[in-house]
């Protein structure tokens, strides 16, 4: 052989390896390459589901096809739900398998839907469903095409703390659950809306249903005292009641509700008067609307009104503005004698 040949056979071998390995480094294992996408395959795309209370045992399954990543990967799948047209952006997961299927139950499920995505009970939904697929940290999550589902939860009875409101308007009744004010953050200040039918209403607050602890207020200075003179109240109508019992204060308010926004026939300018019905104990109002907003307000003042942070038919105080998607008559309803102020919007 030729010695003046050696280094460029020396060159062109280095030359080679140099290039398997670049070629190495560009090309990942076909170990890793997905194959498949992993489907859901119960419940099926499309399916009405009506949750009952008395089924909360019964056992809710979703099945699936297994995810192929081209080999036998130990993969754990999560099954997630959310809100239609939310993008997955905040998503609750149902429980997690390493298998293909899931065994959860109703009662599983409907907390899913009314509590932590907080669906409206006893109306229909629409959710969607996914699977997320993890085979190791090191390698991004893989997920399948979504399934939307329409849903009706149950409402779930969640028991607040409550302060008795007995007075002249309903026989000076301490046991009278329907005339309460509740403490939804159970911090011994309580809230609630409650109709006076006659002027001038005379009451006070215990706690639980007996005289034991009352209270009232000697002076009319917005301060309590134990047994204390009763309370008054000015014309009937519906009034907010607000007691705080850390610092024995208390305010009411009289209101009158009515809507308000965009959607509205003088848009943001002026309310539209609701008319409060005592059999039902809802405020309501039927009128023409156009594509557009809403809020409540009382009193046709800012200075307390109602809206609906994350559209799930619950109302905070200063709210979002809530849409109204396309221009039609409807009959709107506000709900005040709970602990959980909620409304319907029906298009007639």
């Amino acid at each position: 052989m030729n010695i003046r040949l050696l280094p460029l056979m020396t060159a062109l071998l280095l030359i080679a390896v140099s290039g398997c390995e670049k070629q190495g480094d560009f090309n990942p294992s076909p170990a890793l390459r997905l194959r498949a996408r992993p489907v859901i395959t119960s419940p099926a795309d499309g399916l009405t589901l009506q949750l009952k209370e008395n089924q909360a045992n019964d056992p809710f399954v979703i099945t699936w096809t297994p995810a192929d990543f081209g080999f036998r990967a130990a993969a754990t799948y999560s099954v997630e739900i959310d809100r239609a047209g939310n993008d997955f952006k905040d998503p609750v997961v149902l429980g997690n398998s390493n298998g293909t299927s899931l065994e959860t139950t109703v009662a599983n499920l409907n907390t899913a839907l009314f509590t932590s995505l907080e669906l409206p009970g006893e109306e229909p939904s629409d959710v969607q469903m996914r699977l997320a697929v993890t085979i190791n940290p090191n390698v991004d999550v893989v997920y399948s095409d979504p399934i939307t589902l329409r849903v009706t939860p149950y409402t779930i009875v969640v028991v607040y703390p409550q302060l008795q409101v007995p007075g002249s308007y309903q026989g000076w009744n301490p046991a009278d659950n329907t005339t309460v004010i509740f403490s939804v953050k159970s911090n011994n200040r309580y809230e609630g809306y409650i109709y006076f039918k006659d002027d001038n209403t005379e009451y006070k607050y215990t706690v639980g249903p007996s005289w034991a602890e009352n209270y009232g207020d000697n002076g009319g200075d917005g301060t309590l005292e134990r047994d204390g003179a009763n309370i008054k109240a000015g014309p009937a109508g519906v009034y907010r009641l607000r007691v705080n019992l850390n610092d024995k204060t208390h305010d009411n308010l009289r209101t009158e509700w009515g809507l308000i926004g965009s959607a509205t026939p003088d848009g943001w300018n002026s309310d539209q008067n609701m008319t409060f019905d005592p059999a039902t104990n809802k405020w309501t109002i039927t009128l023409d609307l156009v594509e557009g907003e809403i809020k409540f307000r009382a009193n046709d003042s800012w200075d307390v009104n109602l809206g609906d942070d994350g559209l799930n038919k619950t109302l905070e105080y200063n709210g979002a503005n809530i849409p109204i998607p396309a221009p039609g008559n409807y009959t709107i309803e506000l709900i005040l004698n709970r602990a959980v102020y909620t409304y319907t919007i029906k298009k007639n």
